[in-house]
């Protein structure tokens, strides 16, 4: 078994990539190679030694032509990936969703490879929805996913979601509450497309809080760059010690000094949220279209590990009103911490890996 060939097939965005990346590692440490397949976005795959493939596929978008393009954009994809595979010849293919993920798992089922996806929320993607009947196995990072009631529960497997090596590192770092009168240390991010809404809502929230506690506050923030200016403007009178950027490429580091973190709840957030043991206020992204980022806070919700602030109630003023609640009482992040912890699943790579070893062995039986 060692150095045959696993390909990864994923979607460009991080929550797609993330998990991917970490199987990546995690098998290559068992003397496995890796390939990716995947589109324009993921081709900087941060793991050396894995070579990147793409396949045209069809993503639908308003409008009948759009439709018909996208159809006649996935069977070309799905055909010149079975080109591909036919080439490669793995001995599994594993899916993370993402529609450029679909040609080529198509492609791997309809020529009877082992196969198997891994769905990061705890609503079936539609890439992953069109995939679970198909596949020998279904990996999910929650237990409870909607979108599988017609999967055999056999082929269903909590692995959890694999995280960066920088965010494990965080599970042995204990946490730290602030200090009555110390500092307070608070990390927005929000992602390409959900850090617009931080940057209306976060600067006034914070900005109203009495004097005495914005000199508390260390704020790292994600803002769009086109947002960067008027949200420095935002900030200016205030006491608040802030680091604006359009990027972090250090949020490990930043999530291990963080007292709370505000961001979205996608499910590699919520993943790294959990490994790491840190609390946060969780705003799901209003726009996804089964509205899973909700869906992904619940858990952390219910145990007390996180704060849940739909975007229509997300305003300036609620989040002043909670966080001010949170400044005065450290010991109610401290509780919220520990009971992330205790959600964390940091061997979620090596399951998967295993996962992928047994539908192998299934596949030679």
């Amino acid at each position: 078994m060692t150095g045959s060939l696993v390909i990864l097939a994923a979607g460009g965005t991080g929550g797609h990539l993330f998990p991917a990346e970490a199987l990546s590692r995690e098998l290559i440490s068992r003397g496995r190679q890796v390939a990716l397949v995947t589109d324009r976005r993921g081709a900087a795959f941060p793991v050396e030694g894995v070579p990147t493939y793409r396949v045209p596929a069809g993503r639908s978008g308003p409008g009948i032509a759009a439709k018909v393009k996208a159809v006649i954009d996935l069977g070309r994809g799905t055909l010149a990936a079975g080109r591909l595979l036919k080439r490669l010849k793995p001995s599994a293919v594993v899916g993370f969703g993402g529609y450029p993920s679909l040609p080529t798992m198509l492609a791997a089922t309809r020529l009877r490879l082992p196969t198997m996806i891994h769905e990061q929320n705890a609503v079936l993607g539609r890439a992953n929805r069109v995939m679970a009947r198909r596949v020998r196995r279904v990996a999910t990072c929650f237990e409870q996913v909607s979108g599988l009631d017609r999967v055999d529960r056999s082929r269903i497997t909590q692995t959890g979601n694999p995280v960066r090596p920088g965010i494990l590192g965080l599970r042995t770092q204990r946490f730290a509450a602030p200090e009555p009168d110390g500092e307070f240390r608070i990390l927005v991010t929000g992602g390409s497309q959900g850090a617009r809404i931080f940057s209306r809502i976060v600067a006034p929230a914070l900005c109203a809080l009495p004097e005495a506690l914005q000199a508390r506050l260390r704020v790292s923030q994600q803002v769009r760059a086109e947002d960067l200016a008027s949200v420095e403007a935002a900030y200016q009178d205030s006491s608040i010690q802030i680091e604006l950027r359009s990027f972090f490429d250090d949020i490990p580091q930043r999530l291990g000094a963080a007292h709370l973190a505000i961001c979205r709840s996608g499910g590699s957030t919520v993943a790294e949220l959990s490994v790491a043991g840190r609390p946060a206020i969780l705003v799901p992204f209003a726009a996804a279209l089964a509205d899973e980022q909700t869906a992904n806070a619940r858990g952390l919700v219910a145990r007390g590990a996180a704060w849940l602030l739909p975007e229509r109630e997300f305003t300036s003023e609620a989040l002043c009103t909670l966080l001010t609640k949170l400044l005065a009482e450290p010991d109610i992040l401290a509780r919220a911490a520990a009971e992330a912890h205790a959600l964390g699943q940091p061997a979620a790579a090596s399951s998967l890996a295993d996962l992928v070893e047994e539908i192998e062995r299934e596949a030679r039986a």
